[in-house]
């Protein structure tokens, strides 16, 4: 089945739906003013390093396999599967943590007393999983449609919703539920506590994940053209998002009744009751719905595409990588779905729902900042490797401007990587034993790209898709 190119617009919003999500709006909100900082310090230090480096290699390297092949051409194949890898482990855990939103999300509009019950959460999660599988199953074109109508009618509507009535908030002089003083007490976090240096690690996963439409590289019109022009809409998007819209939700949620998972639609039901409309909260609900459906679909197909395309080099069985009709990876949709069905199922049987949703978050993160960290080294090493790569957007400055934006990535990353060890002190946990956990889990899925390279065959390597 041939596959319809995707247009600038298609590429925008699928890329948004994985950058960009209104369940981050609760973790940013519960920071108060404090935000400013954070997003300051993500945006600058992370997000926007990051975008333009993906933007250079993109432009310069619009073959399928994103990261993978720019880590490839910089450091070898082997760096390049484990790069790729990363990437897909964070998929099958990071993913998780938006089931959860979604399954509480549900939950909410049903009767909120489910919110909190494990049962109801894991049949929602297992469902989803499947569906949205089967979504991706009927291939690229489905899957970029139900990305695309999700996050605008999922994101952008609740998000632009959100925000106005924050604003209409705010003049209709209801009283404001953060302290918004700018003062540095209020804005700056308290350096002397680590565990509120930890919040950082939402804030950087609320910008992750801009490198992974160019998976969809063989799959866009003018890749070397529309790649910059989206990934700057995504970046200057997904900020006004985060910031706008957690402000807003602060307005009107006290700190204190603030859910990770649950707290975005109770601040639409808040909003809502001030006009004498609370009735109207499921609908808007249902739309938030559709945002992580958008998500869940765009997370499911675009890491896949990266990890499968390392089979051309021999870096998975062949079995692994076969097509459906349809152009899909159905074996290794199914072993995802397979997976992230046991991830999700697994963290449920920590103490809360919170400390599952942070888990999820902070060990996907152990992966996805080496992986960046490989990602902005190889923005460097392709410089001086590969100089005469025509690149159609090439951070300015020559080699001087790469290495300030490389180097403020890396320190960003550096940092993040070693929070993830520290738990948030609003979660009652043996810090050792958590700390302990995720140390051991990360260095399991460290090892595996190593073991899988290690009894690599000749006979894995192949020219072209397999068909089942």
């Amino acid at each position: 089945m041939k596959t319809k190119k995707m247009s600038l617009l298609t590429l925008t919003l699928v890329s948004s739906s994985l950058v960009t999500s209104v369940r981050n709006l609760t973790t940013i909100a519960e920071t108060q003013m404090k935000m400013l900082f954070f997003v300051a310090i993500a945006a600058i230090f992370f997000f926007i390093p990051t975008a333009l480096v993906s933007a250079e290699l993109a432009t310069g390297w619009p073959e399928k396999g994103g990261v993978y092949s720019w880590v490839k051409h910089a450091f070898g194949k082997k760096w390049g599967f484990f790069s790729s890898w990363l990437q897909w482990v964070y998929c099958q855990i990071g993913v998780v943590s938006t089931l959860y939103f979604f399954a509480s999300t549900l939950a909410y509009i049903i009767d909120p007393a489910l919110s909190t019950n494990k049962i109801f959460i894991a049949i929602v999660c297992l469902l989803a999983v499947w569906v949205f599988t089967g979504v991706n199953l009927l291939g690229q074109n489905v899957s970029s449609l139900v990305s695309s109508l999700g996050f605008t009618f999922g994101v952008l509507t609740p998000a632009v919703l959100i925000i106005s009535l924050g604003i209409i908030y705010m003049f209709l002089g209801d009283p404001i539920q953060m302290d918004t003083s700018f003062t540095f007490d209020n804005i700056l976090p308290d350096f002397g506590k680590v565990s509120t240096l930890v919040l950082l690690l939402g804030f950087i996963r609320a910008f992750g994940g801009i490198e992974v439409a160019a998976c969809h590289a063989n799959s866009v019109e003018n890749p070397k053209r529309n790649f910059p022009i989206s990934i700057l809409i995504v970046v200057i998007f997904g900020i006004c998002v985060n910031v706008f819209g957690a402000m807003a939700v602060g307005f009107a949620i006290p700190r204190d009744k603030i859910n990770l998972m649950a707290g975005l639609i109770a601040a639409f039901h808040d909003f809502l009751e001030v006009f004498h409309i609370g009735f109207f909260t499921p609908v808007l609900g249902i739309l938030i719905i559709f945002g992580a459906c958008a998500s869940i679909a765009s997370w499911l197909m675009g890491p896949i595409k990266g990890l499968a395309s390392t089979s051309e080099d021999g870096g998975l069985p062949p079995f692994l990588c076969k097509t459906n009709k349809h152009g899909a990876y159905s074996t290794l949709l199914i072993f995802q779905g397979c997976i992230i069905s046991l991830i999700s199922i697994f963290l449920l049987f920590l103490p809360n729902l919170n400390l599952a949703f942070w888990t999820s978050v902070a060990l996907a993160m152990t992966m996805y900042t080496v992986m960046y960290a490989l990602l902005l080294l190889a923005g460097i090493r392709l410089r001086y490797s590969q100089p005469h790569v025509e690149r159609k957007y090439k951070i300015p400055f020559g080699n001087v401007g790469i290495w300030v934006v490389v180097v403020l990535g890396l320190i960003t990353l550096v940092i993040a990587f070693a929070l993830n060890f520290i738990p948030p002190a609003e979660f009652p946990i043996n810090p050792y034993k958590y700390t302990g956990s995720l140390i051991v889990l990360a260095l399991i899925f460290y090892a595996i790209p190593a073991f899988i390279n290690y009894h690599r065959k000749d006979s894995w390597k192949v020219t072209k898709k397999s068909k089942d």
